[in-house]
């Protein structure tokens, strides 16, 4: 057997043996709900990778996954331990459709299926002009998604690999570890502080949605109205980025701006084209100094996103934003 899973009846003709055992993927895993488990693939190299195996034929190579069944069969650790090819049905003749890989578990305790066993299969969609995935059935895990066109067979050309998969790899992780990213990365928390990996940096869960935690410390470069210049004072371009102070989600702002006429910054003294997006702006009004020509003067950096100059008499034609920053939460 090349396709392997632990906490299954034992005994001919399928079951957990010693060596399904070792190969599975076995301790307490990142948890959806008080019983049962985040189902998805184990990350480590390219796990359970699909490709092309012939026209109408897709190879999932090797790796592991937990496949979650009912609230009362619990999780399947399962391991694929050589390639499995499957073959694609052709195509309809008038619309194209979406077929599904999936990791599956059959449990006859728990199932009407009268097995044991766990495979790689293949759900055929069902044709249309906008085509859906195949819903999944129980102890079911997606793994790909494949774009079967009209007409689509071994001789007409078969399928078109390399724009017909879709990745729908989830990830997983052992309790307390970090997800990796994967496909369907808006997945509610489970807990208050678990994390998880959002492509760039690291989110943690508040008990109702994702919080970045992790420093962005690439710079965003803002654009701005007209008559407004970067550099203003030599200061350089304005930009922005998040910071953590503290553990505390900070926004550091640098850079300067000029204007033409001596005391009357334009656009009503705001300065940016469009607002800051959410993650960067403050949870309560931040008004800070900074400087100007001929006198300090006001930033109000506003909830919605907007940057306002507030000015005094005897401001000329810059403002620096070099040093400023303000925490976002409350």
């Amino acid at each position: 057997m090349t396709v392997r899973a632990a906490w299954l009846l034992t005994g001919p003709p399928a079951g957990q043996t010693r060596t399904d055992t070792r190969l599975a993927p076995l301790g307490t895993y990142a948890p959806e709900g008080e019983l049962t488990t985040r189902d998805g693939v184990i990350a480590g190299g390219a796990p359970l990778m699909a490709t092309s195996a012939g026209p109408m034929k897709v190879q999932i190579g090797t790796g592991r996954a937990l496949v979650q069944g009912t609230t009362a069969q619990g999780c399947y650790p399962v391991a694929i331990t050589a390639p499995e090819t499957l073959t694609v049905a052709d195509g309809d003749p008038q619309s194209p459709r979406l077929d599904s890989v999936v990791l599956r578990v059959y449990d006859g305790l728990f199932d009407a299926s009268g097995r044991t066993a766990a495979a790689v299969e293949l759900l055929t969609g069902t044709p249309a002009p906008t085509p859906v995935e195949p819903p999944l059935p129980a102890s079911c895990l997606r793994l790909w998604t494949i774009t079967v066109a009209a007409g689509a067979s071994a001789g007409t050309g078969g399928i078109n690999w390399g724009t017909a998969l879709a990745d729908r790899r989830r990830y997983t992780a052992s309790y307390g570890g970090i997800i990796p990213r994967g496909w369907g990365t808006s997945f509610v928390g489970s807990y208050p502080g678990q994390y998880r990996d959002n492509g760039t940096s690291l989110d943690r869960w508040d008990g109702s949605s994702w919080q970045p935690i992790a420093p962005d410390v690439g710079w965003t470069a803002v654009t701005l109205v007209s008559g407004y210049t970067n550099g203003g004072n030599a200061q350089g371009p304005v930009r922005y980025r998040r910071i953590d102070i503290a553990g505390v989600p900070h926004v550091q702002w640098r850079g300067g701006l000029s204007w033409a006429t001596s005391g009357a910054p334009p656009n009503n003294a705001y300065p940016l084209t469009t607002a800051v997006p959410s993650a960067y702006r403050p949870a309560n009004l931040v008004s800070v100094p900074i400087a100007a020509g001929g006198v300090d003067i006001k930033g109000d950096f506003q909830t919605g996103g907007a940057l306002r100059l507030i000015t005094s008499s005897g401001v000329t034609t810059w403002c620096s934003l070099t040093g400023v920053q303000y925490p976002l939460d409350a």
